[in-house]
């Protein structure tokens, strides 16, 4: 009997890149969400619900500003993470962890979809951290030689 090499490294393989470009289509998403949050701050901030007593209170066209930036720097970073660059999965983590600040700094203004945007940001790091594409999978096992 010879051993067989099993199909396991081309499977973490490909689990690894489906992770990335879940995660890169995720942080896209994330992005123009964010991006078209930060216009609707910028054009109409009346459209947020605001409170009188917040610790963390900026002006919402400000806040406006901040989703706007981070929402292009997140489609920029999801351009690069379909390319599987190393850079794109370093800066997509920290995009989506800034998203998740900002979001959570703002989450009496508009609570529903801050939540919701955080969940998105939380599985983009998980699926950038849990993958890795650039593992070469290992060399199969040669069998013994039989001898007389």
């Amino acid at each position: 009997m010879t051993a067989t090499p099993t199909a396991r490294p081309h499977a973490k393989l490909a689990w690894a890149t489906g992770l990335t470009a879940f995660a890169a289509v995720m942080l896209m998403i994330a992005g123009v969400f964010d991006i078209f949050r930060g216009i609707m701050g910028i054009a109409q901030d009346n459209v947020f619900v605001t409170t009188p007593n917040y610790v963390f209170h900026f002006d919402l066209t400000g806040w406006g500003w901040i989703h706007l930036i981070l929402g292009a720097l997140a489609v920029i970073v999801s351009l690069g993470l379909f390319q599987t660059a190393t850079w794109a999965r370093v800066a997509g983590v920290t995009i989506a962890g800034f998203i998740i600040l900002a979001n959570f700094l703002s989450l009496p203004y508009y609570p529903v979809w801050s939540v919701v945007t955080i969940a998105f940001s939380a599985f983009i790091i998980w699926a950038l951290c849990v993958a890795r594409p650039a593992e070469e999978p290992p060399a199969p096992a040669k069998a013994a030689p039989r001898g007389p």
